[in-house]
């Protein structure tokens, strides 16, 4: 019965639309209506401001590390709960109950739920994502590089479980199957760029 808590509430938790919640409080309008129409931190960046951004990226990791802490928590001599409850909050987030199962990518969920299983490499595909997204403009690749290095890095660095590892593997791919319309738009150069929403928008 502890098992199936644990994993409802990760759900719920990961579940939780911080970008839609956000957007809706300082502009009263639904995220998924604007920009690239996907409710995570790069569009309510792109969209409402970086601020609204970065309060997004860093309740949607929040949601992801909590997670994990739970199940550390109350199973501490489990090493696969925290595992699986992370792994449902990222489904959570990306799928979420509430806003009909459309939910963002992933990204900043794992990002949370990794620095918790796999704080080092999750460091390093962190500095992947932030060197991609300087050097292009763009988000997306940096997510793409950062859904790659990191499951690598975890084989090779640290000493953690075979199973996170494998976890990451599998998160990764899903991220990066997230992105197929990006690397499309990457493909035909139409890929939006990192740009600050209130700027942009105070200049219309």
């Amino acid at each position: 019965m502890e098992t199936i808590i644990l994993l409802l509430v990760s759900y719920v938790i990961g579940g939780i639309p911080s970008g839609y919640l956000i957007t809706k409080k300082l502009k009263g309008f639904d995220i998924r209506d604007h920009g690239s129409g996907n409710p995570g931190a790069a569009n309510v960046y792109r969209t409402v401001g970086k601020w609204a951004g970065w309060a997004t990226f860093f309740c949607d990791a929040l949601k992801g590390a909590i997670a994990v802490v739970l199940a550390k928590y109350f199973m501490p001599e489990n090493i696969y709960m925290p595992m699986l409850c992370g792994f449902v909050a990222i489904c959570g987030h990306m799928w979420t109950c509430f806003l009909k199962f459309r939910g963002g990518k992933g990204v900043a969920t794992s990002a949370g739920v990794f620095g918790a299983l796999l704080p080092i490499p999750t460091i390093i595909g962190f500095c992947a994502f932030a060197l991609v997204v300087w050097r292009t403009g763009r988000i997306s690749p940096g997510s793409i590089l950062a859904a790659i290095v990191l499951p690598i890095s975890s084989f090779f660095v640290g000493d953690y479980p075979l199973s996170y590892s494998v976890l990451s593997v599998v998160i990764g791919a899903i991220v990066i199957y997230k992105h197929i319309p990006n690397i499309k738009r990457m493909l035909e150069n139409k890929e939006l760029a990192f740009e600050d929403g209130s700027k942009k928008n105070a200049n219309k």
